[in-house]
């Protein structure tokens, strides 16, 4: 027992008085003034802000698309600040799984072939495993039997389910989702949050950003960002089952219908 509490106390993230300065002409611009926070594994946490908060700035740092003028962040213990650019690239790759607004699936590519494509930068695993553990992550999400369809053979909730698998593939120890509901509608939106919930029953350690409240409920804590700076931190006492949620919500008579009866193939013909 107390092993697994060890492994729960662990910090995925350390982020301890983070700074951002851009220079624009002559002025410069403050978008993080001293941001500090901790995220322990398996936790899921909702960060939120308006527009100017600073919020895509923070996610660019904690993805390691960027570094800060000042302050140290910790990714599983290792401090961002000193590494190169390739050193980062392949921190990102191997530790974070991203999930996107947009899902950035490439459309001439199956559900399959899209999940494999951050294994191709991973040289630790072979290439013969690449397609196995695809095809795990594909059945994580539900999608067993849609892993060779492009992604206009997909509705939007199923193409965002394959930009989880594809975040899942590298078993990284943190899942970035920027704004992952913000393209869907209600329905669909509360189906990708149970999965997510989901997920993170299960151990994962999710970092879910959001400008919408009524998703930050399904989180078990929510960080708020305004002008730069954390102005709330709490945790949410009565988190929502999305599950439930979605159970909840009134049948409509025309609910999303992905063209399942398209086959793979009919596109390229």
């Amino acid at each position: 027992m107390s092993e697994i509490k060890n492994v729960m106390a662990n910090k995925i993230l350390e982020v301890a008085d983070l700074k951002r300065e851009f220079k624009m002409g002559s002025e410069t611009v403050k978008a993080l003034k001293g941001v500090s926070f901790t995220v322990d594994a398996g936790e899921f946490v909702t960060i939120m802000g308006s527009s100017g908060s600073g919020k895509t700035t923070l996610l660019n740092i904690l993805g390691c698309l960027d570094k800060p003028t000042d302050g140290n962040y910790l990714l599983d213990a290792v401090n961002i600040k000193s590494l190169s650019r390739n050193e980062l690239a392949r921190l990102r790759n191997r530790k974070i799984g991203f999930v996107f607004q947009s899902y950035n699936l490439l459309a001439r590519t199956s559900a399959l072939e899209n999940v494999e494509l951050p294994l191709l930068y991973n040289a630790d695993v072979p290439s013969k495993e690449r397609r196995q553990k695809a095809i795990h992550s594909l059945e994580a999400v539900g999608l067993k039997d849609r892993i060779d369809h492009l992604p206009n053979q997909l509705s939007g909730g199923q193409q965002q389910r394959v930009a989880i698998a594809r975040a899942l593939v590298n078993e990284p120890v943190l899942i970035i989702a920027d704004e992952a509901t913000g393209n869907l509608d209600t329905r669909t939106s509360y189906g990708i949050m149970s999965l997510f919930q989901e997920l993170n029953k299960n151990g994962k350690t999710i970092v879910f950003v959001t400008h919408e409240p009524d998703i930050a409920i399904f989180s078990s804590r929510t960080i708020t960002l305004k002008d730069g700076r954390v102005v709330k931190d709490t945790k949410n006492e009565n988190v929502r089952s999305a599950s439930e949620a979605l159970a909840a919500l009134p049948v409509e008579k025309e609910d999303e219908k992905p063209p399942e009866d398209k086959k793979p193939n009919d596109d390229k013909k």
